[in-house]
């Protein structure tokens, strides 16, 4: 059997990532997403084992001394991180993952973990997300200038991915990410082989 594909899609905040990841999973139903541990609170709607498994700082912190995640970060003065074992447990069992990440734990998965496929995905415009991250209402004015001045930053970083989306339409994204993954598993270095085929003799 196969092992599975690991997807990391990332990118600055507000770009959309979440809304495009859903749109991607309901038109690939083999496709799942790697839940996250954060330490930040629920935003409103979400709920712990959907958007994200939300958990306690000191727990968080454990779990890093235990070496336990393939990638964490502290992003706003929030913990994330994804769990190594799980991660390693359904790709040996064969199943394509996404992980919704930020750009620290991207790179860290690339670091640990080459045969991963980064893909980033962006907004058309500066302008246009800040009306995203603006229209949200979760931010004040420092906070939402903060997280404008970091996705510039972030947005310079594109070149160490293996893929570039840009995020004008939701479904468009999603159909480009979900032909990148196509793509990627039809690869001969990926392990792609044609069917067992009698041929048969003139």
């Amino acid at each position: 059997m196969a092992a599975g594909l690991l997807v990391v899609l990332s990118g600055p905040s507000g770009v959309g990532k979440g809304t495009v990841c859903r749109r991607l999973l309901q038109s690939r139903p083999s496709l799942q997403l790697s839940l996250s541990l954060t330490t930040r609170l629920p935003r409103p709607g979400e709920k712990t084992g959907r958007e994200y498994e939300f958990t306690t700082r000191s727990r968080f912190q454990k779990l890093i001394s235990q070496d336990a995640f393939l990638e964490w970060a502290v992003v706003y003065g929030q913990y994330y991180g994804t769990l190594k074992e799980r991660v390693e447990k359904s790709l040996g069992e064969g199943t394509d993952l996404l992980l919704e990440i930020d750009i620290q734990g991207a790179l860290q998965v690339r670091r640990r973990l080459g045969e991963a496929v980064l893909i980033f995905l962006a907004p058309p415009s500066m302008e246009v997300l800040h009306r995203r991250i603006a229209g949200r209402g979760t931010e004040d004015a420092a906070l939402l200038r903060r997280r404008l001045e970091a996705a510039q930053q972030e947005l310079a970083t594109y070149h160490l991915y293996d893929y570039l989306v840009i995020n004008n339409r939701v479904e468009d994204a999603a159909t480009s990410l979900d032909a990148i993954i196509e793509a990627e598993k039809c690869k001969v270095s990926r392990g792609a082989r044609p069917p067992d085929l009698e041929v048969k003799q003139r």
